[in-house]
C-alpha cells in the first residue's frame, strides 16, 4: 500500500497548526535551510528546492517589488509570475539531480511511508514550489 503524500510549511509544524498523518516522514525541500528548520523536519532534500539561480533571481525581484510598495504576499506572487517560476521549476525537476531525489521519494511512498513535504511558504497566501513537487509525485503514482 502506497504512503500518503501531503505538504505543509515549517511554521505550521512549529506552532502545531498542521494536521499531519501519524508517523509521517517530514521531508524538507529547501535549498538553503536555516538551523531551526532542521528541528522541524526528519530530513532535508536540497535537490528538491528551487535551483540556486532561480531562487536568487526570485528573491531579488521579490525584494524590488516590496521596495516599490507591494505587500509581502503580493511581491512574492508577482515575482513568481514575472519570472515564470512554475515552468522553470518544472524544467529543473527534469535534471538528473532532481530526478534522482524525486525517484527516491517515490520509492519511500511506494514502500508505504507517509511523506509530508515541508518548506517555508504558507500556500494560503503565497505560491510555492512544494505544491508543484507534490503534484509531480502524485501524477507518477496514478
Amino acid at each position: 500500500m502506497a504512503g500518503k503524500l501531503t505538504d505543509t510549511y515549517v511554521a505550521a509544524i512549529q506552532h502545531d497548526l498542521a494536521d499531519l498523518p501519524e508517523g509521517a516522514r517530514r521531508v524538507g525541500v529547501v535549498r538553503k535551510p536555516t538551523p531551526w528548520f532542521h528541528g522541524a523536519v526528519d530530513e532535508n532534500r536540497p535537490a528538491l528546492g528551487p535551483p540556486r539561480d532561480l531562487l536568487e533571481e526570485f528573491q531579488a525581484r521579490e525584494e524590488e517589488f516590496k521596495l516599490d510598495g507591494m505587500c509581502d504576499e503580493g511581491a512574492h506572487n508577482a515575482a513568481w509570475e514575472e519570472l515564470d517560476f512554475e515552468d522553470r521549476y518544472c524544467e529543473y525537476l527534469e535534471t538528473e539531480e532532481a530526478r534522482s531525489a524525486v525517484a527516491d521519494l517515490r520509492e519511500t511512498l511506494a514502500d508505504g511511508t507517509d511523506v509530508v513535504l515541508v518548506c517555508y511558504e504558507n500556500t494560503d497566501q503565497k505560491r510555492c514550489h512544494r505544491t508543484i513537487l507534490r503534484e509531480e509525485l502524485a501524477d507518477a503514482r496514478e
